[in-house]
Parts: C-alpha cells; structure tokens; sequence
C-alpha cells in the first residue's frame, strides 16, 4: 500500500442505477472521462455490478459502482435487480440515471423510495438533454445531462462532490463513559492466534482511546485479575474482557464495577450493537432442523478449536438442545440470500470495514433475519449480557423488555 492508495473501505462509494436503455454507462464515461462500463447496444449488457476505484475530480478517491439494469424481465433480469438493490446498502451517495426523453417510470420511482427510506443522498440524472423537448424540472434532486455532447457533466460532478462530504466519525470506542483519571483494566488472555506477545487489534485500539481519554489502562491476563483488583487501591472505572473469559472476569470482578466486552464496545463503535442485542433472542426459538450463519470477516488460518467453527456452535447446540445445521461463510463470501437461515451469528468484524458490517445487517433486516455477533451471543448464554450492556442504558432497557 503506498501512501496515496485509499483502502476501498475508506472511499465513498457512489453508485449508478437506471434502466437499460437510460444511457446509465454512458454518463458514467462521461463523468469519469474514461471508458469504464460497457456501452453495447445490446440492452442489459452488465449482468454483475461494477466496482471501480479511482480519483474522481474535485472529491479525491472514490469508488464507482455502476449497476445491472432495473428493469431486467425473466429470471436472470429478478437476480440482477436483487443484486442492484444489495448494492444499495453499501451505497453512499447513490445517482439514477433516467432518459430524459421518456421520463420516470414506475421502476425509477419505486429505486427513488428506496434511497429514501433507506436516508442515502441522491441525484436523478435526466439523460439525453440534446434530444428532449422540454428540460424543466421541478426536482430539488434532479439534474439535466447529456452524455452525448457533455452538456452539464461538470455541474453534475460539482453536485454529486456537495453529496458525498462526509461527516467526520465521532464514534468512540469506549472513551465517552470513562473519564480522565479513570482505571480501566483489561483482560486479555495471551491469544493463541496473536503472534507471540502482541496484542490484537481491538486491544490495541481500545486501549489507545483509553490514553487519549486521560484515563489509565492496566492489562492483565485472566488468572492475574483478582489480585489485580484487590492491589490496586482505587475501584477501576471499567473492566474490559475478552469474551472467551467472560465466565470467569465476570465471577471475578465485584458487582459494583462495570464490565463489559471488547466485543460489545466493537459492536457499538461500529453501530450495530443494538441490532445485536435483539437478535440474540432469536436463540430460544430454534427447532431441531433449523439453520444457523456463521459469518467471519476475515479467512485467517483456523484453529483445531476455533471459536466459530467449533465452540460456539457447540455452545449453541447445548443451550438449545436441538439438533441444528450451521453454515460458515469467511471473508466476503457473503450469502446475498439469508432465508434458509433462522438466525445469522456474525464475528466482531473487526477486520471489516464499518460500510461492510452494515451491509451485512441491512441484508439482514431487510430479509428479517435476527443477526447477532460471537460475543454478545456468548455473554448472553452465559448469563451475563445484562452485566455486559449496564454501561449502556438504552440496551439495558432492549433485555428487560423481554
């Protein structure tokens, strides 16, 4: 990676929808100067979405994604208006491309609806400038283009520029309940997958945000926490833990101290912790038969015991009692349909970017199917989720709820 190459998770992503003979890949040429898509006169040439990375003036890095038609009849026409509607949940500002010599039609409509409710800038591109009788438009998103002659191309990348700023993150990992002074002491059982004596990622992170806090973070392994707690003097703030020694830190930390999960503060920072809360309810409905996602975000080498593939499921199984399937998916193997499951148990996703787990929720929701991840599963089997969400009122109330 060198220093100019954004990771495609960082760029927004700007995704061009319209039907076939709207000239969608036309304009896509004309706004990016570059043959990109295929331009046939063949309807329906693109049956796939496309991802393009590139500069595109004056935004910086972006990624262009130009879409199969939405108004493929047959079969193979429903798969591709599917695919071109999952594209939408990794979509930041989305463009519909319409001819403007035939205007809006029900399908244009029913994709505007979409963004919409799904609260994704927009922009309707009327096409076609050149040969269309009257250009009015009354249409705060609507802009008029002609791909042909260039007409409007710059306006339109002005405006699609004014779309895509994007507010900064104010997300933290843990730093807005702790305060400067703060003890927060973290359990990290020296992990067999991390290369010797390094910390993980998330550990990583969340004890930066700790610092940056003005707080004091003090890392410990499992069995050294009690002593810990008895030597230190002062009530820490917060205990942090990694899930697989939940049990114990739990058994081990006094009930007037907060404790939670890297898992749990991840799931937050990335937005969908709440999501996650409810759908790890979905674990008393299962019947013998039913059918379980496991989803991990990266494909690092498994372990004999690995977590998702092994223990969980058998957790999962002694819980319920029942005789179920599981399906495993790593990296962006991602099912687009999640019917045949009756519940989908994601990994933290701390190796996916925070676009791709939304997606993977939105799918999820727009399907329901309750999703939930490993470590907010495996606090809630053992007991102690309600514990683990007590920093967080508003989850607190999602499980008394019940």
């Amino acid at each position: 990676m060198g220093m100019n190459q954004t990771p495609a998770s960082e760029r927004v992503h700007i995704s061009f929808f319209g039907k076939r003979n709207a000239g969608k890949s036309s304009v896509i040429n004309a706004v990016t100067g570059q043959d990109l898509a295929i331009v046939s006169d063949v309807r329906g040439t693109t049956t796939d979405p496309v991802y393009k990375a590139m500069e595109l003036l004056p935004m910086g890095p972006v990624m262009l994604v130009d879409t199969p038609g939405i108004d493929d009849e047959g079969e193979l026409g429903a798969l591709r208006v599917k695919k071109s509607y999952q594209v939408l949940n990794k979509t930041d500002v989305a463009l519909l491309v319409v001819d403007g010599t035939a205007g809006r039609t029900q399908e244009d409509e029913k994709l505007i609806e979409r963004f919409q409710h799904k609260g994704i800038p927009y922009l309707v591109i009327y096409n076609k400038m050149d040969l269309a009788e009257s250009k009015v438009t009354q249409d705060p998103h609507g802009i008029w283009v002609s791909a042909k002659d260039g007409s409007n191309i710059h306006e339109l990348k002005e405006r699609i520029a004014r779309l895509s700023v994007k507010e900064e993150s104010k997300l933290r990992i843990v730093g807005d309940i702790i305060g400067p002074s703060d003890f927060v002491v973290l359990v990290v059982p020296i992990d067999k997958a991390a290369p010797k004596g390094r910390l993980i990622l998330p550990q990583q992170q969340t004890i930066r945000d700790i610092l940056e806090s003005d707080a004091t973070a003090i890392v410990v392994k499992e069995y050294e926490l009690r002593e810990t707690l008895e030597n230190l003097g002062k009530k820490p703030k917060l205990v942090i833990t990694d899930s697989q020694v939940f049990a114990k830190v739990s058994a081990d930390t006094p009930r007037d101290i907060w404790l939670t999960s890297f898992s749990i503060l991840f799931a937050r920072y990335k937005g969908n912790l709440e999501e996650a809360v409810k759908g790890v309810k979905a674990i008393e409905q299962l019947e013998d038969g039913d059918r379980i996602l496991m989803g991990e975000g990266c494909t690092h080498h498994r372990q004999c015991d690995d977590i998702g593939t092994v223990k969980i499921p058998r957790w999962i199984t002694q819980h319920t009692g029942k005789h179920l399937e599981f399906d495993f998916t790593s990296g962006t193997g991602y099912p687009d349909d999640l019917s045949p499951y009756k519940m989908i148990v994601h990994c933290g996703g701390c190796m996916l970017n925070e676009r791709e787990m939304k997606y993977r929720i939105q799918c999820a929701q727009d399907q329901e199917i309750p999703i939930t991840n490993y470590g907010i599963l495996i606090a809630y089997m053992q007991g102690i989720l309600k514990r683990s969400v007590e920093p967080f009122p508003y989850l607190a109330m999602i499980l008394e709820d019940e």
